[in-house]
């Protein structure tokens, strides 16, 4: 039997994932199918789940791609956005057919199903095959048909795309699998700067450049769209909430509910301010915790080899990449960010072997 909290449910469980590679005979073979990926998904997540999207529907698949809740607006640019479902703003019962129904249920740039928030109930209770294509840690997989899990990849973006190269369907990349595979490598990547940007990477990218993909245009639609607020909100939290221990090599950032309310702050408008301290000479570990309302979330990002994976697994309920994780606590921000101290001080000695 299966490790899950929902196991009292009946379930398809697998007890060897097999590997990805034994889809390719059936992928001409017309299904139905849908496309998943974490809730609040980033540019990797929407932008993976697009570009399959595109590929497979070349094949005559019928296919529906079902974010958990909202996106950043700042995504919607992405060819094929519009025929998103949203599970918490659409007709649930609508959604929920589609999970019902689906041969293939294709889980992107997560690995556990409860990051799926309220769709995780129906997710475990389908018939279908559930595969992944994720390059988090500690999967989930016997959760799982078939799939691939690898931690050396930079994106789930890139993954997509070896997967569409190893089908031997390479001609199928069009102009709008390209650039949302682009957007989904380049922000994971940090603009190619992050350590996961491998030689694999950059050969990617000029294979797409090659079929004409204009990367300019995809920068300025991920990064020159917020709007004023947003900008006064970062120099507010920069001025105000920003705290530096530079005795633990740490920078902590703090929201409040309150400044989310007053700066009319949405979802994506906090996207990437984590990496900020970083940038400050001797911080090894940045992090920054916000006030949701019905819950506090966290994102942990740390230089060189501080752990922040274990990190989050152990005090934040999280997990996610050695450089790169996140978490969240239902405790008042208050005691979040008293946990958050401790636990920075537990791991002293990590923190202060950063060599300046």
């Amino acid at each position: 039997m299966c490790s899950h909290k929902l196991e009292t449910l009946p379930y398809f469980c697998a007890s060897i994932m097999q590997p990805i590679q034994n889809l390719f005979p059936q992928l001409e073979q017309p299904k139905k199918v849908v496309i998943t990926m974490h809730q609040k998904p980033d540019a990797d997540a929407m932008g993976s789940a697009l570009g399959l999207y595109h590929f497979l529907v070349q094949f005559g698949h019928s296919v529906q791609v079902i974010s958990p809740t909202n996106w950043a607006a700042f995504l919607n640019w992405m060819p094929g956005c519009k025929t998103v479902l949203d599970y918490e703003s659409a007709s649930v019962e609508k959604a929920n057919t589609f999970i019902r129904e689906a041969d293939w249920i294709f889980c992107l740039d997560f690995n556990v199903l409860s990051r799926t928030k309220r769709m995780e109930e129906n997710l475990v209770k389908a018939g279908g095959q559930r595969i992944l294509i994720d390059h988090h840690r500690e999967p989930q997989t016997e959760m799982f048909a078939y799939g691939i899990s690898d931690t050396g990849k930079s994106s789930t973006s890139e993954m997509v795309y070896d997967f569409i190269m190893a089908s031997g369907h390479q001609s199928k990349i069009n102009k709008e699998i390209a650039e949302c595979l682009y957007a989904g490598t380049m922000t994971d990547t940090g603009s190619f700067r992050f350590p996961s940007t491998t030689a694999s990477v950059h050969h990617m990218v000029a294979h797409l450049k090659e079929l004409g993909l204009e990367h300019s245009l995809i920068h300025e639609e991920l990064f020159d769209n917020f709007l004023e607020n947003r900008y006064r909100f970062i120099g507010n939290i920069l001025l105000n909430r920003m705290e530096i221990f530079y005795e633990y090599n740490t920078a902590l950032i703090a929201i409040p509910q309150a400044d989310l309310i007053k700066y009319d702050i949405r979802t994506g408008d906090t996207e990437g301010i984590v990496n900020f301290p970083l940038s400050i000479k001797g911080i090894k570990l940045a992090a920054i915790i916000i006030d949701r309302g019905e819950e506090r979330k966290s994102s942990f990002r740390s230089k060189g080899g501080f752990d922040v994976n274990t990190f989050a697994r152990k005090y934040f309920n999280g997990g996610g990449h050695f450089n790169a994780a996140g978490g969240f606590n239902k405790e008042p921000l208050e005691e979040v960010v008293a946990k958050f101290k401790q636990a920075m001080k537990e791991n002293v000695d990590q923190l202060r072997s950063y060599q300046f």
